[in-house]
């Protein structure tokens, strides 16, 4: 299709499917090839490219004094048939034209719009890109031709393909889909597009494939077959297929055959619209398909400008077969004068030229879903305004060499290439179009839906939109509640290799197989995952411990000997019961004060005595409750300090009893200066004194502290005191056991005087029993753990200090309560009871 001009546009578009490749030897004449299979959209396409320009020649504001001509060639889906239509169009360009109103011949192409297939535009702006002439791509999405080094003229007005497998891991992640199959074509579109979305899926973490496979060209039934068998029994329920519709056409023939349902399908733009595939046939299987779409336009006038296509308007071939002629042939099925052989006799009809479109169905006429005839109208556009801004350029402030300006006189392909980086306008549908450093227009896709009607009827419906954000990056709008799921749930299905592992668990990678790919863990004891799909397991605080879910921490169980737990309360009735019987005991005694068996070897030392005792069952209160810093100092300072006066005073006793016997000998009078009652009180004083500056320095220079400690058991904490010093620990005992064992050792010595003087016997027993207790404490005490430790020095307080109180004053209280009789100084002096 041509138009003369000024200024030449071209180009390429596919308006047959198919072509055969005539003899192109040096021996014979060269023929065109020949393509068949009418494409109605492509030829749309080309005829919105001859209104856009018919449209801008009208507009007085946009090039002005300037017609636009255009040149247009089908391509017929064949890099061959494409490429050469391209040198065709290119082949006028001189090194310098001179426009004059008597020039004759084909005007240079300044521009060309095309081509719709990315392996195509790949190999013409190689070749373009060497004399920098523009093109300006409606359709060809690879990434690849982002290159500016390898193609500096190309633009195009549809996003590239980096921005269309963004936006389908969008979708993705929006439905959960983290297992999907991979089919794209063989060839520059569908390889760039699998490298890209293989590079994108792995870096975004947003899922894995289960299988990638490249569709033939062409109809191989064997690599077809093994293709959908991978397919069937792949888990995957999500299938993504970059690739042309003929390549869609014998895939689905297969799957119909192999009979494969259930899977959802994502749509590339190249044939998401396609309307071959929306058949009562196919749609049980692509029924539901979610497609990335075109940016859907209106173009004003678009219609009236097609109703007007007319066969005779447009008939300028010389063979009689121009493109418009083929059009009508196809659309009212007729064939004009003459017709091919045997038409007539079959049945055929003549083409008059005077049928009328509206009267015929036909997807010519169809402009409600606008998507590459809208990339179409924007590229012409930008070539035009890129052309005007040229024009408009004052002499002596251009942005060429010299501060010149291109002109029609002196048009060179390359200073419109400038114009065209720069060019920012917006469209009567309000879409502002401009290209980026790359050439690359502004990225927006609209999601499509296949429903699938009751009446058997398809409908493609909008249910959103990705765009790219400035703040936010690939932004996706999806409408969920408007999308047909083919599936008897009619909810989006399930695609994952393995389910979402729990909080509570952590993924364990499945060896040889994808990440998606993996088992669920539970995280151990003291560790925890509060996320979905958590990679490892954290441990807990100190102070905290996994809940039994290992879903969160929980604040760790504290151990202590308590005033709460059965333990506790008997330990702490024991002290207080002992406590309770000092007092009585030395109420008794208080009252029973004159008699001769409280007065009897110094009352006084007794008082003491049972007031030590009365210490040392409260001392071990301090053992029981919660540690703190200050229990934790005065617990075995005054646990030291109150046996060291307990012991203190029983050996004193044991002291005067043996001085007594000695001074009733004759001349052993002297002895007993050395036992009066001040030598006694400070005998006991000094001893005590000993113990108490053994817990000071022990305090000042190690002091013992509550301690929190985790050791014993991993779901606890057990609060204990700890020693501070262990030598401090071992002082303070070995000096109790020091003073103990003297006691003993004497009082065992004067276990065979006489009677009447004799008490010697039972602080023999009492100290005996003492020692038994602290020698079973320290291994018992070493080898509990956290509260048992503490009970067990609880009990050999309360243990020794009930033998001492037991075996020292329950045979004198017997005497005084049950045998008053015998509390006579003529009986004990007569009778050898102990005073």
């Amino acid at each position: 299709m041509h138009k003369a001009g000024d200024v030449i546009l071209g180009g390429l578009f596919q308006v047959h499917f198919f072509s055969v490749f005539p003899d192109l030897s040096f021996i014979s004449e060269p023929q065109p090839p020949t393509c068949s299979g009418f494409d109605v959209l492509g030829f749309r396409q080309a005829q919105t490219m001859a209104f856009a320009i018919d449209e801008i020649n009208r507009n007085s504001n946009l090039l002005p004094n300037v017609t636009l001509g255009y040149s247009l060639y089908d391509n017929c889906v064949k890099l061959g048939i494409g490429f050469r239509a391209a040198l065709l169009l290119a082949s006028g360009q001189e090194e310098q034209f001179i426009l004059e109103d008597t020039c004759a011949g084909t005007p240079p192409v300044l521009g060309i719009v095309g081509d719709s297939s990315s392996t195509r535009s790949i190999a013409i702006s190689t070749v373009f890109g060497l004399y920098r002439v523009p093109m300006v791509s409606y359709f060809a999405t690879c990434s690849c031709l982002s290159d500016r080094q390898k193609f500096p003229s190309f633009f195009r007005t549809i996003p590239s393909d980096a921005f269309q497998v963004r936006a389908m891991i969008q979708i993705l992640k929006r439905f959960g889909w983290t297992w999907a199959g991979l089919l794209v074509s063989h060839d520059d579109y569908g390889l760039h597009a699998a490298r890209s979305f293989q590079s994108d899926l792995a870096q975004s973490g947003g899922g894995c494939l289960a299988y990638f496979e490249i569709l033939p060209w062409g109809h191989d039934a064997a690599e077809l077959w093994r293709i959908v068998d991978v397919m069937k029994k792949s888990t995957a329920r999500v299938v993504i297929v970059f690739a042309h519709e003929s390549h869609m056409i014998n895939l689905m023939e297969e799957v119909v055959r192999q009979n494969v349902t259930g899977l959802q399908w994502i749509a590339s733009e190249a044939w998401t619209a396609a309307t071959v595939l929306q058949t009562p046939q196919l749609m049980p299987y692509l029924g539901g398909t979610l497609g990335i779409a075109i940016r859907r336009g209106e173009i004003p006038g678009l219609r009236e400008f097609l109703l007007q296509i007319r066969p005779d308007q447009h008939h300028n071939n010389s063979n009689g077969n121009s493109i418009v002629n083929q059009f009508w042939e196809h659309t009212f099925q007729c064939r004009f004068a003459p017709p091919p052989a045997g038409w007539m006799e079959a049945g055929g009809t003549l083409c008059t030229g005077q049928e009328d479109l509206e009267e015929v169905e036909t997807e010519l006429l169809d402009i409600s879903n606008l998507r590459s005839e809208y990339n179409v109208y924007k590229a012409v556009y930008a070539l035009a305004y890129a052309l005007d801004d040229m024009l408009q350029c004052e002499p002596g402030r251009g942005p060429f060499s010299g501060h010149s300006c291109g002109n029609l006189k002196r048009l060179e392909p390359w200073q419109l290439v400038y114009y065209l980086e720069k060019i920012n306008f917006t469209t009567p549908f309000g879409d502002q179009v401009s290209f980026d450093v790359n050439g690359d227009a502004l990225p927006i896709y609209d999601i499509m839906n296949w429903l699938w009607l009751p009446d058997g009827r398809t409908e493609v419906r909008h249910v959103g939109e990705v765009q790219r954000s400035g703040f936010k990056g690939e932004e996706l709008t999806i409408d969920g509640d408007k999308i047909f799921w083919n599936f008897q749930s009619n909810k989006p299905p399930r695609s994952v290799c393995s389910e979402s592992c729990p909080p509570g668990t952590r993924i364990a990678r499945k060896k040889g197989e994808p990440e998606c790919c993996f088992d669920c863990i539970p995280c151990s004891e003291g560790k925890i995952s509060n996320k979905t799909d958590s990679m490892e397991c954290y441990n807990c605080p100190e102070d905290f411990w996994s809940s039994p879910q290992r879903d969160h921490c929980v604040l760790k169980k504290t151990e202590f000997l308590s005033y709460h737990e059965p333990l506790g309360i008997c330990l702490t009735a024991a002290s207080l019961l002992g406590t309770c019987i000092c007092a009585v005991v030395l109420g008794i005694f208080v009252y029973h004060r004159k008699t001769p068996i409280v007065r009897a070897n110094n009352s006084e030392l007794s008082f003491q005595l049972l007031l030590s005792l009365k210490l040392c069952f409260l001392c071990s209160l301090l053992f029981i409750g919660r540690p703190r810093l200050w229990t934790c100092q005065l617990r075995h300072a005054a646990f030291g300090i109150s046996f060291v006066l307990c012991v203190s005073c029983i050996l004193v006793k044991t002291m005067v009893v043996l001085a007594v016997f000695k001074a009733s000998k004759p001349g052993g009078g002297a002895s007993l200066k050395w036992f009066g009652a001040v030598q006694q009180r400070g005998t006991v004083i000094v001893l005590t004194s000993i113990q108490a500056a053994i817990c000071t320095v022990w305090i000042v220079s190690a002091s013992p502290a509550p301690h929190k400690n985790t050791q014993y058991h991993n779901d606890k904490i057990v609060y204990e005191c700890v020693v501070g010093s262990t030598v401090g620990f071992a002082v303070l005992l070995g000096y109790i056991g020091s003073l103990a064992v003297l006691s003993c050792l004497i009082a065992f010595i004067a276990r065979n005087l006489p009677d009447s003087f004799n008490e010697a016997k039972l602080i023999t027993f009492s100290m005996l029993i003492f020692c038994a207790v602290w020698v079973a404490f320290v291994p018992a005490y070493i080898s509990s753990p956290g509260k048992y430790a503490d009970a067990v020095e609880v009990f050999a307080i309360l243990a020794s200090s009930f033998g001492l109180l037991l075996a020292l004053f329950g045979p004198k209280c017997y005497i005084i309560l049950l045998r008053p009789e015998r509390n006579t100084k003529k009986a004990i002096m007569g009778r050898g009871i102990e005073s």
